[in-house]
């Protein structure tokens, strides 16, 4: 059993003596093991962005990339705003957190204040996992729609002069506490206000000036950040303290499955697509993720890393027909109606064919009998070539897909009925 592992930190506004020994006593009471702690400065976290590749989601959206580099959800913008995101985006009114400082003319602290009344206003939507929108209008500048533009203030808060972070980084049996309740009951929901009061965001709520803090804690400012999940607390411990994922305990489980290159790719918080492939999810890597304790989140993981969509089929032409052969599939026009076969009362032929030659249909099935109409366009999936005597015929039976093709699928117009593929006997053995 791989065991849960997670990364904890004290923001910086809520490091001091009295809320260190706080939160290790809220992990320790509930048998969270804590392997390593320390602190990390404003200084290294600015030096060597930690911060903007923790949040990266969210920095990537709020000043590294424009609004058109943005996969928007246009159906959650329009429900939300009223507008369609393809207008929005061509005449100009997106932009994302640095640009609209450009265009307002104001400053990260300026465009906070903006954002958390565009709050309150119900003025913004969440697109995903870190991914956020807000109608922000400023006077003499007009009506913009704004991406995640809360970052900029609240990256300054971990880079300025005498910040720092206080972290943990720790470990449980999830057969004595699930993920779940590890963030719900040891850490706290993110509304501190919220959260228990034997919880370490619940504690400091009720607590905060006991604690030493300057300011009761808020959905903003919730004094605690801990992983979401197990593979998220990989993604951390590898940014936050250098850690490498193949000698890492969860990690190199997860390399047993899935590549290097995935939890490379999966760090940056990516869409991913899996489940059903004709009709699959895509979502967030890390909301597709959260709560998951470890095994469970390793099985998600391979999922993921193992999905692939569904191939187009591809189409031959009846005169590459060999014996045996399986899976074939054919664009076909029916030159013969369906007609039945001596001494079988569960079986009729048609003959169809393409520009190459015809080739004797096998039907067992009254639906696929009813499509066999001459000059009627056939789209034949699946089927294989079944030897009759020595003879070749084509069978669909209920594994198979024989129905009306796309006007747009039929590349011929004439069909070649002079060479039959049904016509030539073969020697088996």
């Amino acid at each position: 059993m791989v065991k849960n592992a997670a990364f904890v930190f004290l923001k910086p506004a809520a490091v001091n003596d009295k809320m260190k020994a706080m939160v290790k006593e809220a992990l320790e009471k509930q048998d969270v093991k804590i392997l390593k702690e320390g602190s990390i400065d404003g200084k290294v976290i600015d030096k060597k962005q930690l911060i903007d590749k923790h949040y990266y989601a969210i920095a990537s959206k709020a000043t590294l990339l424009t609004p058109d580099k943005l996969a928007v959800p246009a159906d959650k913008f329009k429900e939300q705003f009223k507008l369609e995101w393809a207008d929005v985006l061509k005449d100009g009114k997106a932009l994302n957190a640095k640009e609209c400082c450009e265009k307002f003319e104001i400053d990260a602290d300026a465009l906070d204040k903006m954002w958390g009344e565009a709050k309150k206003a119900k003025k913004l939507v969440k697109f995903g996992g870190g991914f956020y929108c807000a109608e922000l209008t400023k006077e003499g500048k007009g009506t913009y729609y704004v991406f995640n533009g809360f970052f900029m203030t609240m990256r300054s808060t971990y880079v300025k002069e005498g910040a720092e972070i206080y972290y943990f980084s720790v470990e449980w049996n999830p057969r004595e506490l699930t993920w779940a309740d590890f963030r719900g009951k040891v850490l706290g929901p993110t509304d501190p206000a919220e959260a228990p009061k034997d919880s370490a965001r619940g504690n400091a709520y009720a607590n905060w000036q006991d604690l030493g803090l300057a300011f009761q804690p808020n959905v903003g400012e919730n004094c605690v950040h801990a992983s979401a999940s197990p593979f998220e607390g990989l993604c951390e411990r590898m940014n936050w303290l250098g850690a490498k994922a193949d000698k890492d305990p969860f990690g190199s489980a997860l390399l047993e499955s899935v590549r290097m290159k995935d939890i490379k790719d999966w760090s940056l918080d990516p869409q991913v697509t899996y489940g059903s492939t004709l009709n699959p999810t895509v979502k967030s890597i890390y909301d597709t993720l959260e709560d998951m304790d470890a095994n469970d989140c390793l099985k998600k993981c391979t999922e993921v890393s193992e999905w692939r969509p569904l191939k187009k089929p591809k189409f031959k032409k009846v005169k590459n027909l060999q014996p045996e052969q399986k899976g074939v599939n054919l664009i076909v026009k029916c030159v013969k109606a369906p007609t039945a076969v001596e001494g079988r009362d569960d079986l009729k032929e048609a003959v169809c064919g393409d520009d190459t030659g015809v080739v004797t249909i096998s039907l067992s099935s009254d639906a696929h009998s009813a499509v066999a109409k001459v000059g009627s366009a056939i789209r034949v999936q699946n089927a294989h070539v079944r030897m009759v005597k020595g003879y070749m015929r084509l069978a669909v039976d209920k594994w198979s897909a024989f129905k009306e093709a796309d006007a747009g699928s039929v590349e011929f117009d004439a069909v070649d009925e002079k060479k039959d593929m049904s016509a030539t006997e073969y020697e088996l053995d």
